[in-house]
């Protein structure tokens, strides 16, 4: 959403860098480039204003000014603010020790409240927690039946009620919890395509009766800054407690998500980018100011590789992974790892300079699924004995892959370079058990790769604080 905003600052930047030196003149011309990209991306003109005085203040200092790299101070007092801007800390969802926690959802008719209901008991259920979702929007057509659709696809329960009295039902949705364990009720609101006193009141008379610990509003990103305006009068009506701001993966300017934190002061919890299930993810504001920047975000991928269950992987697999004794089956594995951490888009996204590459054309993201193609149309046999694939064999795949051989070549020349770089760098691997020396047992250990020896799932968090380290 914010890529036309980060292409311009990205440039702003790679002009200054040009420069050995910078001057006040210099800074000057930076920072009106700056204010122009942000109004042209919809930020409040406000948020601009002040952004830009305080970031220009800085600029100036002798530190700044009078350092061997500039430029790259420049950069860095910029992400400072631009992180201050979207909230200096994270604000993650906590749960009071109450039992039903209550979480109440608030917005406009079509900010996406129904979804996002749906998505964030999709997340609690899987931090174990034990979610109901609460029906209590009775005047959009077909509103409780789309959470109850979204309710069944997750597996998660869904109380409607009596379909009438939004109060009385989120009071009984409640009471259902309490009867059937549930530990976190979801009350879906109704909205409205503007800001009105009916909703106001309803949105209030609920709050009354069920008193919730947690009071989310859906943001549509889409919206713009006048998503501010809307926000302000929840925020006198209701007191929300933070935003989930949904449609971040549309293509507006998405200014309002760079606004609403400064002009509110409520912070941004939850960003929803696509229509999945598991596409709702915490806000982390110093990881978006660097995607913005162009820096990109490996913090997050390893977070998502860090879900990936070691127990999915076979111990059969598993052996011939340690001794780089690989198939096409496994080849298959790896892939399916990457579609679970989010496919290649979100792989190459996630590293600096990953986003202009995807928007410029320069990345391939159908390659997993022609590569799948390709080996599906394998015997069983070929897929694990890659050896006997001969001329007529590949002929024969490519035919029913519906692809030249060419690529088919391409494939096993991939799988053979994947092969013999896990050689390189899993030379050695002791069997389980093996007493040494001193009858003591060796696991499994990998050497070859510097500084990593023995690293596994477990180790992720120690490589997160490396590049964390890394960046500082």
């Amino acid at each position: 959403m914010l890529e036309g905003l980060s292409d311009r600052l990205q440039g702003i930047f790679g002009g200054l860098r040009g420069k050995g030196k910078l001057t006040e003149d210099d800074i000057n011309a930076a920072m009106r480039e700056i204010r122009l990209a942000l109004l042209e991306a919809d930020v409040n003109y406000k948020v601009v204003k002040n952004f830009t005085a305080k970031t220009k203040e800085r600029c100036l200092t002798a530190e700044v000014l009078d350092s061997l790299t500039p430029a790259q101070n420049v950069v860095k007092v910029v992400l400072d603010e631009l992180t201050e801007l979207l909230g200096r800390t994270d604000s993650q969802l906590v749960l009071s020790g109450r039992t039903p926690n209550v979480i109440m959802l608030v917005g406009l008719q079509g900010a996406g409240k129904t979804t996002a209901a749906a998505k964030l008991a999709y997340l609690l259920r899987e931090q174990k927690h034990s979610p109901l979702l609460v029906a209590c929007d009775v005047y959009r057509p077909a509103a409780a039946d789309q959470l109850q659709t979204l309710g069944d696809e997750m597996g998660i329960r869904v109380f409607r009620g009596d379909g009438k009295d939004p109060v009385g039902i989120a009071k009984d949705g409640v009471r259902d919890a309490i009867d059937n364990l549930r530990d976190v009720v979801i009350i879906d609101t109704a909205g409205r395509l503007h800001v009105d006193e009916a909703m106001m009141r309803e949105a209030a008379d609920i709050r009354s009766a069920v008193k919730p610990d947690q009071i989310l509003m859906v943001v549509d990103a889409m919206t713009g800054q006048d998503v501010v305006n809307v926000a302000q009068a929840f925020a006198e009506k209701v007191d929300f407690d933070g935003v989930i701001m949904s449609k971040m993966d549309g293509d507006a300017r998405g200014g309002g998500a760079l606004s609403i934190r400064e002009v509110t002061g409520k912070p941004i919890k939850f960003i929803s980018a696509g229509e999945k299930p598991d596409s709702l993810e915490a806000f982390h504001p110093d990881r978006m100011a660097k995607r913005i920047l162009g820096m990109g975000d490996v913090v997050s991928l390893i977070e998502s590789a860090s879900k990936i269950h070691a127990d999915e992987i076979e111990e059969e697999q598993t052996e011939r992974l340690l001794h780089a004794q690989i198939n096409l089956d496994d080849f298959l594995a790896m892939n399916k790892q990457v579609r679970k951490i989010g496919g290649v888009s979100k792989l190459v996204s996630a590293l600096p300079g990953g986003d202009k590459a995807l928007s410029k054309g320069q990345v391939d993201t159908t390659a997993l699924d022609r590569m799948e193609t390709i080996i599906f149309s394998m015997t069983k046999e070929e897929r694990q004995r890659p050896d006997i694939l001969n001329g007529s064999r590949r002929a024969r795949i490519a035919h029913g892959a519906g692809v030249s051989v060419t690529e088919v070549n391409q494939v096993i020349k991939k799988f053979n370079e994947t092969k013999k770089m896990m050689k390189q760098y899993m030379p050695s691997v002791a069997p389980s058990g093996k007493k040494g020396k001193k009858g003591k047992k060796k696991g499994r250990r990998m050497r070859g790769i510097p500084g990593m020896n023995g690293m596994g799932m477990g180790d992720l968090k120690k490589l997160q604080d490396m590049i964390e380290d890394t960046d500082k």
